[in-house]
C-alpha cells in the first residue's frame, strides 16, 4: 500500500503547496471539502461532502490509513489521524505528534471555554498569512513528506527480506 495525503481543504490555505511537493515526488493527494468550498485540482483528487458540521473531518478520517500524510488545521482531525497511525501536520508547518496533542487540545479546550466566558463580542481572527508563513510550512511539509517516505521504503525492504527468508 502507498502513502498518500490527504487535504482537510475548507479555507486551506497551503494547498498549492502541498499539491507542488506531493507532484515532485508523485504521490496521490486527496482534498476533502464540503459544498460550501468547492475546489478543483489538475493534480488532486477532490472528493466534496455534504456541509454538516464536521462532515469533512469525519470523511477524511474515514479514509487515511496508517502512514498517510493528513494536512489540517483542525486539532480534533489531527489526533484522529494520530490515533490511526497516520502523520499530520498544521498548516503552520507544526507537527502534530503524540508527545504534543493532548496539550494542544486541552488549550482548544481553554480558549474556547474562556471565549465563552468571556462578555466581549470581538475575537481577533488569525494575522495574514506570509511568504515566510508558505516557505515555513513548505520546509516542513517537505521534511515529513521524506522522513514518512523512508520509514516506507525501509518497512518495504523488511517485509521483502522477511519473504525471501521464509522461502
Amino acid at each position: 500500500m502507498k502513502m498518500q495525503i490527504f487535504v482537510d481543504a475548507d479555507a486551506c490555505p497551503v494547498v498549492d503547496i502541498v499539491e507542488t511537493i506531493a507532484e515532485k515526488y508523485n504521490i496521490s493527494t486527496t482534498l476533502l471539502c464540503d459544498t460550501n468550498h468547492i475546489l478543483y485540482s489538475n493534480y488532486s483528487e477532490v472528493i466534496v461532502v455534504g456541509a454538516g458540521a464536521d462532515a469533512v473531518d469525519y470523511k477524511l478520517i474515514s479514509i487515511c490509513h496508517k502512514g498517510d500524510i493528513v494536512v489540517s488545521q483542525d486539532y480534533g482531525v489531527a489526533a484522529m489521524a494520530l490515533g490511526k497511525g497516520a502523520y499530520a501536520i498544521h498548516q503552520s508547518g507544526k507537527w502534530y505528534t503524540n508527545n504534543n496533542i493532548d496539550q494542544m487540545l486541552m488549550e482548544r479546550h481553554l480558549n474556547k471555554k474562556a471565549r465563552r466566558s468571556s462578555r466581549k463580542c470581538h475575537v481577533k481572527g488569525p494575522k495574514k498569512r506570509t511568504e515566510e508563513d508558505d516557505e515555513r510550512f513548505a520546509q516542513s511539509f517537505e521534511k515529513m513528506l521524506m522522513m514518512v517516505q523512508e520509514k516506507f521504503q525501509k518497512n518495504t525492504k523488511t517485509m521483502e527480506t522477511g519473504r525471501k527468508e521464509n522461502k
